[in-house]
C-alpha cells in the first residue's frame, strides 16, 4: 500500500481541524447570545432595556414620584424616566397638543376622561384627602373651614379648573362657606408655596403637600363628612414611542413596592 505523501497528511490535517472547529464555533455562538440575554430579533428579553420614558404627573405627585422612579430605575437598570409636573389641567393639554410623553398621572378622574381617547385603560393608583396649610405654629389660629370665611384672613386656592380646585370648591359649597381668596394658583404646589412663604394666612392643599413641608406649615385636619377624596389614575400614552417600557411603568405603580412609597408619603390605598 503507497505511502501518504507529506503533502497529502498536511491537507487531511486541516481538514480534520476544520471540521472540528464548525460545532465550536455555533456553541460558541450559542453561549454569547444566552450571555448577552438577546433573544433574536423578535425576541422581549431586551425589549425595554434602555428606555427613556417622560411621564405626565399632577404637581401634587412631585416629591413621592421622585422617590418612586428613583426606586423604579434601581431596579430596572438602563430605564430612565423624567417627570414633568403641572397642574393635571396642564398636563391635559400638553397631551391634547401632542407633547411627545409616555405616561400620564392626573390628580382626578375627570382629567384623565378629558384624553380618554389618546390613553391606555387607566388604573387608580392612590388617593388623597384636603388639608388647610397655614403658617407654622397656626398664627391666626384657624381650627375649621368656616374660619376660611373671615375677611380678614388671606386665603388662596388653586384656581377652579384644577383638581385641588375643584375639590375645594366642592368642599365649601357643600357646607355653605363663601371665600374670598386672594388668589387662585395653577395647582396646589403654588398655594403651599403661597403659605410656606408667608404670602398667604392659609390654604386648601392636600393633605400629603403640607406633609411634604411639614417643618414650614401646619395642618388642620378636615372631618371626612366634609371632605373630598381625590382620585389618583395612571395610563400609558398611546403615542408613546416606549409602549412596553411605558405599560411595565404604569403596571409598578400598583405593586406592592411602589404602594408602600406611596403610603409613606400619606397617600391612601387606591
Amino acid at each position: 500500500m503507497p505511502v501518504p505523501s507529506a503533502l497529502t497528511r498536511r491537507r487531511a490535517a486541516a481538514a480534520l481541524t476544520a471540521a472540528l472547529l464548525v460545532p465550536l464555533a455555533a456553541c460558541g455562538s450559542d453561549d454569547a447570545q444566552k450571555d448577552t440575554g438577546k433573544t433574536g430579533p423578535s425576541g422581549s428579553a431586551n425589549s425595554a432595556a434602555g428606555a427613556e420614558l417622560t411621564v405626565l404627573a399632577a404637581a401634587s405627585l412631585t416629591d413621592v414620584f421622585k422617590k418612586a422612579g428613583a426606586a423604579y430605575e434601581k431596579a430596572h437598570p438602563g430605564t430612565e424616566i423624567t417627570f414633568s409636573f403641572a397642574g393635571s389641567q396642564e398636563l391635559v393639554a400638553q397631551v391634547a397638543q401632542g407633547s411627545p410623553a409616555d405616561a400620564l398621572v392626573t390628580a382626578d378622574t375627570k382629567s384623565m376622561d378629558k384624553v380618554k381617547a389618546d390613553t391606555g385603560t387607566p388604573t387608580v393608583i392612590a388617593r388623597n384627602r384636603l388639608v388647610i396649610a397655614t403658617g407654622e405654629g397656626n398664627p391666626h389660629k384657624v381650627d375649621e373651614l368656616e374660619d376660611l370665611a373671615d375677611t380678614k384672613l388671606k386665603v388662596v386656592l388653586a384656581a377652579p379648573e384644577v383638581p385641588a380646585g375643584k375639590y375645594s370648591q366642592k368642599i365649601l359649597d357643600a357646607q355653605k362657606i363663601t371665600v374670598k381668596p386672594v388668589s387662585q394658583e395653577p395647582n396646589v404646589r403654588a398655594v403651599l408655596s403661597k403659605v410656606e412663604l408667608g404670602e398667604a394666612d392659609a390654604g386648601l392643599v392636600y393633605k400629603t403637600d403640607a406633609e411634604s413641608a411639614k417643618d414650614k406649615v401646619d395642618a388642620v385636619e378636615i372631618p371626612d363628612a366634609q371632605n373630598a377624596i381625590a382620585a389618583y389614575p395612571a395610563a400609558t400614552l398611546n403615542q408613546s414611542k416606549n409602549a412596553e417600557a411605558a405599560a411595565a411603568f404604569v403596571a409598578w405603580l400598583s405593586s406592592p413596592e411602589a404602594q408602600k412609597i406611596l403610603r409613606g408619603a400619606g397617600f391612601q390605598r387606591p
